[in-house]
């Protein structure tokens, strides 16, 4: 899996190289290759400062920007691990607070790849190695780690007990994989897309959520109740109702009015209040409503409806609002549909891989668009 990472030093580019070489996990994902290569390495997940895990299918990334911002406006040290990168793949690694350097990286992979030379792991299983491997390491007050593919199945869920898990909005994607057929899961698919979600839960750690279709919210409850987790579900033991300029926040330990994020969207808002009711449903850390309230305003997470500034690109299109989203399933084509329905019609500029249902995310946004441009990609 080649991922597309590069890297402008010769000895990080010399290890991405080497994990452009692993092939996807053939089969059923497992966890059984990640939890081998740890043990070589000393398990290090074991180590790691209090975890704050997030799984979901739109919304995970943002709602890790947002506890990152939070905690860190609280003065705390934050240690981060989301995917994909944009750019560079020093972006999946965060060490308190910076991007991952390029001499530390370099040895890292090397290390993690060596390790595990013979174990045929994945792309993201590596990487997810390194990361804990790194963050085991190093000190901080707390990291904050996204989900790759699902939950149930996913390299970092060998994380023995995290502080707080959160799962952000549900919805069909990754269907080769998430669906697979398998014995004792649920057939509909939005229920298997939660049991496979809701899975990163721990016994006695809570689950906080957002607030699903019935029978989304039923298969989360269920799995979290097989696996001994109190859930904290939206509609149910939380509440965020979303204005123009505010966030009105109310739970069990009393109400907050919080600002709206810079990011644009109302679903950005939902998953700032995501974040919020993760950080008040878990005791390792004390987060102030004032810190929740500026690193909402500060948090930023680049395309993901990003406006682009001054530029090569910009600088061609004068008087033009150039604007880039990474969303890539239907789910989150209506979230930029919604976000963008006031600034139509618009130009748009659309490239997705062949494994994607180009119909499906393309008809949210087409009475928006007044031209439409392809670019090819590849894969």
């Amino acid at each position: 899996m080649r991922d597309f990472a590069i890297s402008e030093s010769p000895a990080v580019q010399a290890q991405l190289d080497r994990l452009g070489a692993l092939s996807l996990p053939q089969g059923r994902l497992h966890l059984d290759t990640a939890r081998a290569l740890l043990a070589r390495l000393g398990n290090p997940e074991r180590r790691l400062p209090p975890v704050l895990h997030v799984a979901g299918t739109n919304g995970k990334g943002s709602t890790c920007a947002f506890l990152r911002a939070i905690c860190e406006a609280q003065g705390l040290t934050v240690h981060a691990a989301t995917k994909p990168h944009l750019v560079r793949y020093n972006e999946r690694i965060r060490i308190a607070g910076k991007l991952i350097e390029d001499s530390y990286l370099a040895a890292l992979l090397e290390e993690v790849l060596d390790a595990g030379k013979d174990l045929a792991a994945s792309f993201f299983e590596v990487t997810t190695v390194a990361t804990f491997l790194a963050f085991s390491r190093l000190p901080a007050d707390l990291c904050v780690i996204e989900t790759g593919l699902g939950g149930r199945l996913d390299a970092t869920n060998v994380i023995p007990m995290p502080a707080v898990c959160g799962i952000s909005s549900l919805g069909i994607d990754h269907e080769s994989f998430l669906l697979s057929p398998e014995d004792g899961v649920p057939a509909e698919p939005l229920a298997r897309i939660a049991f496979e979600k809701a899975s990163i839960a721990k016994p006695g750690v809570p689950l906080v959520t957002q607030a699903y279709p019935v029978i989304v919210a039923n298969e989360v409850l269920a799995t979290a109740a097989r696996i001994g987790a109190p859930v904290m579900m939206r509609g149910r033991d939380w509440w965020a109702d979303v204005g123009t300029e505010n966030i009105a926040y109310r739970d069990a330990l009393g109400e907050l009015s919080l600002p709206c994020p810079a990011l644009i969207g109302a679903h950005q808002a939902d998953n700032a209040a995501l974040a919020v009711a993760m950080l008040r449903h878990q005791s390792a850390l004390a987060i102030s409503p004032e810190a929740m309230a500026k690193g909402i305003r500060s948090a930023r997470w680049p395309a993901r409806l990003q406006v682009l500034g001054p530029g090569p690109l910009t600088d061609r299109l004068p008087g033009r609002t150039v604007i880039v989203d990474g969303g890539h399933n239907a789910d989150a084509a209506q979230a930029v549909a919604r976000a963008l329905g006031n600034r139509a019609p618009i130009d748009l500029v659309f490239g997705l891989t062949r494994a994607r249902k180009i119909a499906d995310v393309l008809f949210p946004i087409a009475p928006l668009v007044r031209k439409a441009h392809t670019v090819p990609l590849p894969g």
